[in-house]
């Protein structure tokens, strides 16, 4: 069993003992830690949104959040089964102190995960995180008397307010999506995409062809939107003779694109396609992490833009974003971040833009895909154990590759010409990623093989 306290929030498997993994005490002492770190945010508000996936756990876990919070005093808007952007935006428009997403995101069904959300609707810093832990690891934390107990309201309409400013932004073009009378397979997981990208699509006038979107919290498959999971969802999008099929993860704030031909449009080139349709319509920076695609750089380039890039994580992307002032962003797993509409990565956002575009362009998502700069992306992991030296294996393999150019804001990025390695710690498992990048996949295959063999070697 596995309970892992990172810049992610703290995530961890369901079943086990307290402080090895999710358990019922484990996560009063979290929640109790970050309602005591609110409080001291001086806040006008004393209010927390609290949604969550579809997940099997989640309602248990959802009664021991709102139940936590009410007992030290702040009161508590429940939206139910909610996307993450959907309940970032729910704390802004509520004005709220923060927010608590229940979701382990694209792990499998036997996780679950507390998402720490600020007055801004945005994920917590590091810093503000290791604070939040040392006030739960103190165990002298005051409940409220029962005279000032939180109070506890059930709102299910933030998804609508969710879809609706979307659909008010400029670069959404609903009429132009409704001439194109697409047909779209949605594959959700058996999560809260099954309720809220239909209801998105529904608003363009699409042909929904639903695929695992009873929110049951059974994933049919894997969740994390990669072409290897995505085997059901690209034969039914031939099968159906349908314009494309649209993937996302559990809480909704990935997303991937199969092409009408079944082949994958690649979770890569969804921050690419949208970036290349925002900047065709204004200038500004760009911004994603070390792990992302060259494409969004080469794009940038194209469009006389600046591109920089950040550590992994969504709250080092919005910081680098803030800093930059640019103009759109996100990570290469999907994740579209516009600051138009907020600080957080949206894929319901991002479809309402990937829409626009391929409505505008007229083309097939084969044809659109063919209209960027083509890199070929492997994505690895080596398992790690407790009492190994990250910081030392890192170090090993930057003495193998001194004479390159080498990163190591986040982890080790090695560049070579015309591609990369980037090897870091994940934020949610007890792994190790390799990320390899080349302009053809047998590079790509090779780079990264290698690196994995290398890493095993100095393991071992």
């Amino acid at each position: 069993m596995t309970l892992i306290k990172s810049i992610s929030g703290i995530r961890g498997t369901i079943g086990g003992k307290q402080g090895q993994s999710l358990s019922p005490i484990d996560i009063v002492k979290f929640v109790s830690g970050f309602s005591i770190w609110l409080k001291n945010q001086e806040n006008k508000s004393n209010c927390v949104c609290v949604g969550r996936d579809a997940r099997i756990s989640g309602e248990m876990i959802n009664q021991i959040v709102c139940s936590t919070l009410n007992f030290l005093g702040l009161n508590v808007i429940d939206l139910g089964l909610a996307t993450t952007p959907t309940v970032e935006m729910a704390v802004i428009k509520q004005g709220a102190m923060g927010g608590i997403i229940i979701t382990a995101s694209h792990n499998p069904e036997n996780w679950n995960a507390l998402k720490l959300l600020n007055s801004n609707g945005e994920f917590i810093s590091a810093e503000d995180g290791n604070e939040v832990l040392k006030i739960a690891e103190n165990n002298s934390i005051d409940f409220s008397t029962v005279e000032k107990l939180g109070t506890y309201l059930k709102d299910d309409r933030f998804l609508n307010y969710h879809i609706n400013q979307i659909l008010s932004l400029s670069l959404i073009k609903t009429q132009k999506i409704k001439n194109r009378k697409f047909k779209i397979v949605v594959d959700a997981v058996n999560s809260v995409g099954g309720i809220a990208v239909p209801k998105l699509l529904n608003e363009f006038g699409v042909d929904v062809i639903e695929l695992y979107c009873e929110p049951n919290g059974r994933f049919p498959h894997n969740p994390e939107p990669l072409k290897e999971n995505l085997t059901d969802v690209s034969k039914r999008v031939v099968e159906e003779k349908a314009d494309l099929g649209i993937v996302v993860d559990p809480d909704v704030d990935r997303l991937a694109i199969v092409c009408e031909d079944g082949t994958m449009f690649g979770e890569e080139y969804t921050l690419v396609a949208v970036a290349d349709y925002v900047l065709s319509q204004k200038k500004g920076p760009t911004v994603s992490n070390l792990s992302s695609s060259l494409a969004l750089r080469d794009i940038s380039e194209k469009h006389d833009c600046l591109y920089f890039s950040s550590a992994v994580g969504e709250v080092n992307v919005v910081e680098l974003m803030k800093e930059k002032k640019a103009i759109i962003g996100g990570e290469g797993n999907g994740g579209i971040i516009f600051p138009e509409l907020h600080y957080g990565r949206d894929a319901l956002l991002g479809i309402a833009l990937f829409l626009s575009y391929l409505s505008l362009t007229g083309k097939k998502c084969s044809l659109l895909k063919q209209m960027f700069p083509q890199y070929y992306m492997v994505k690895e992991k080596v398992t790690i154990h407790k009492g190994i030296s990250l910081d030392k294996l890192l170090k090993l393999l930057k003495d193998l590759y001194k004479e390159n150019d080498c990163n190591t804001l986040d982890g080790l990025k090695v560049n070579f010409d015309k591609s990369w390695v980037h090897v870091r710690k994940s934020n949610t498992e007890p792994i190790v990623r390799i990320y390899a990048e080349a302009t053809t996949q047998e590079k790509a295959n090779i780079l990264a093989q290698d690196f994995v063999a290398k890493i095993q070697q100095i393991l071992n």
